[in-house]
């Protein structure tokens, strides 16, 4: 295995308060403690309230995934199924195969979608120094770019990029590279003009690419984001039954597939061989994965998934623990709520009460998940390791292939690195299977039409929805009363698992467990802070909701 160079870091020991941390849905403030050049303790503040339990209340919970969707304006359709299958486990009666075709497809296309957006829009420019682009020879860019792809990129492509930066920079605005960027030398910027020039390239190409992506999901879903199309029983896309409108939805999807396969994994690999420095921080050590794409039939059943359930702890990769969902609880020990000790979804409760910003023992409105007690990370990392664990027949000899290429051993994954490039194995993964899942929709509506079921809402019912979404474990707990309205509903989302404050017994979460030890080259410009927690991939929105306009103050960055 090839030498990981040291991260450059400075000698600085202090307080960093990043807030707030851009380019995330959502708000979001760090608070991290710098001791010579590294950080010694961290926490992450939520700084917005959600109340979406507190407006679910009294009704009917067939209206319950409209609202939980505008959770957030990126996975949507997360929520929508989230909410749908509690329903439906409350109802404990069967869909239609082809409705889990259709949703499995949908679903596919969301999780292209998430990941290719974050990889470029949200997460590219904590490695690609856009203004060295302008230093790049756009004929080794081209021919580099040739050689980790069959893209068949020309010279020309690469001066017009340039032309349009030049004009940004020009201007005295960087447009959209303006938020959390920093500007001149930075040392923890390390890729050559051409490579940063290549990854600026195919930043904006991914801003066409996402587009139609996103419109694969609105052939089925009626309108995106935001789809219409699921209903406690099935799907009402008929039009989905059409060789037309199949037809469009395949299409669109190769072209999905042919960009993560020519341009995301390839430039993942390519920045990621220039930064294997960032596999020696940003890990943790307990992992969750709720297992997704249900076989027809299974819908209720997580153990009846292509992506299978499971729990790792301690790193241990020899061993895999097999997931209860009996064992999650939210505690609220840190968090701007009343309540004294962790409780069960169902029993979960949604009382705000806040102190003040700053307060050390109460300190954001996530609340703090843990599974038998335990801080989980989940997400494409968690799902991958525990993938590999299982010698699923697609992720392991993708890990196996990507580890060989980089040159480094499966540690290496515990870490800002491994998370980043599970979640482009993720994209691949799950593009490559989708060719499966058409075909076998396609077969089946040949002699069945079925796609919804008549149901009713159920009275004085419990009903859980476990999804994986593109960012993690998403669960809805759904309890109905005697007038078949809601009673209590609780959404414990990917983030509030990775981001929340620390527990009762005062143990941190996945991203401030992640952030201990990670290095600081500049206090002034902590980019590693943003290579960790970007890495994560957090929805502040979809943790916490409604905002509070005397604690919404926007700050830049700032040393105290």
């Amino acid at each position: 295995m090839s030498q990981v160079e040291k991260a450059p870091q400075s000698n600085f020991s202090g307080p960093v308060v990043v807030d707030p941390l851009t380019r995330i849905e959502g708000h979001l403030r760090i608070e991290a403690e710098v001791e010579n050049g590294r950080i010694k303790e961290a926490r992450c503040v939520g700084t917005l309230f959600r109340g979406l339990e507190i407006i679910l209340k009294g009704r009917d919970p067939f209206d319950a995934p409209h609202f939980t969707q505008r959770t957030c304006g990126v996975c949507t359709y997360s929520h929508a199924l989230a909410s749908i299958r509690a329903l439906e486990d409350a109802i404990n009666k069967p869909i239609p195969p082809n409705a889990t075709y259709i949703r499995n497809l949908v679903l596919a296309m969301l999780f292209q979608h998430d990941h290719i957006v974050h990889f470029y829009a949200l997460h590219a420019l904590d490695f690609v120094d856009v203004v060295n682009a302008l230093q790049g020879d756009p004929v080794k860019a081209a021919s580099i770019a040739n050689s980790i792809s069959n893209r068949k990129a020309k010279p020309e492509e690469y001066i017009a990029v340039q032309a349009k930066l030049k004009t940004f920079i020009d201007s005295g605005q960087l447009g959209p590279f303006t938020n959390a960027y920093f500007l001149g030398n930075h040392p923890a910027y390390t890729l050559s003009p051409e490579l940063n020039l290549i990854g600026t390239a195919d930043y904006l190409r991914a801003l066409r690419i996402q587009v139609r992506v996103a419109r694969a999901m609105a052939v089925f879903g009626g309108k995106n984001p935001h789809t219409q199309f699921t209903i406690g029983g099935g799907v009402t896309c008929y039009d989905a039954l059409t060789p037309e409108r199949i037809r469009e939805f395949t299409e669109l999807y190769h072209e999905s597939r042919a960009f993560i396969e020519n341009y995301y994994i390839p430039d993942l690999l390519a920045i990621a061989s220039q930064y294997k420095v960032c596999a020696t921080y940003g890990g943790t050590r307990n992992f969750m994965t709720f297992g997704e794409f249900p076989d027809p039939g299974a819908e209720r059943d997580i153990n009846k998934r292509w992506i299978k359930p499971g729990i790792i702890l301690d790193r241990r990769l020899d061993k895999l623990y097999k997931l209860d969902i009996n064992k999650i609880a939210e505690g609220v020990s840190h968090s701007w709520y009343e309540g004294d000790k962790p409780l069960h979804p169902y029993e979960g409760q949604t009382i705000p009460h806040f102190t003040s910003m700053g307060d050390k023992e109460k300190y954001s409105w996530l609340k703090a998940p843990r599974y038998d007690g335990i801080a989980m990370e989940t997400g494409p990392l968690a799902q991958v390791l525990t993938s590999y664990v299982q010698n699923h027949a697609l992720f392991k000899p993708l890990v196996d292939k990507t580890l060989d290429a980089l040159q480094l051993g499966p540690e290496a994954l515990f870490s800002t690195l491994g998370r980043t490039a599970a979640r482009g194995l993720q994209a691949l993964a799950i593009a490559t299977q989708t060719e499966t899942w058409i075909k076998q929709y396609e077969n089946n509506i040949i002699n069945d039409k079925q796609i919804v079921f008549d149901y009713e809402s159920p009275k004085n019912a419990r009903g859980v929805g476990i999804l994986e979404a593109p960012r993690g474990g998403l669960s809805h707990w759904l309890v109905t009363d005697d007038k078949a309205r809601i009673a209590n509903f609780q959404l414990v989302v990917p983030t509030t698992w990775n981001l929340s404050p620390r527990d009762e017994k005062n143990v941190p979460s996945a991203c401030e467990e992640a952030l201990v030890g990670t290095p600081v080259a500049d206090p002034a410009r902590p980019v590693e802070i943003l290579r960790v927690v970007h890495s994560f991939d957090p929805c502040i929105a979809c943790a916490v909701h409604v905002i509070d306009g005397h604690t919404n103050q926007v700050h830049k960055f700032k040393v105290l």
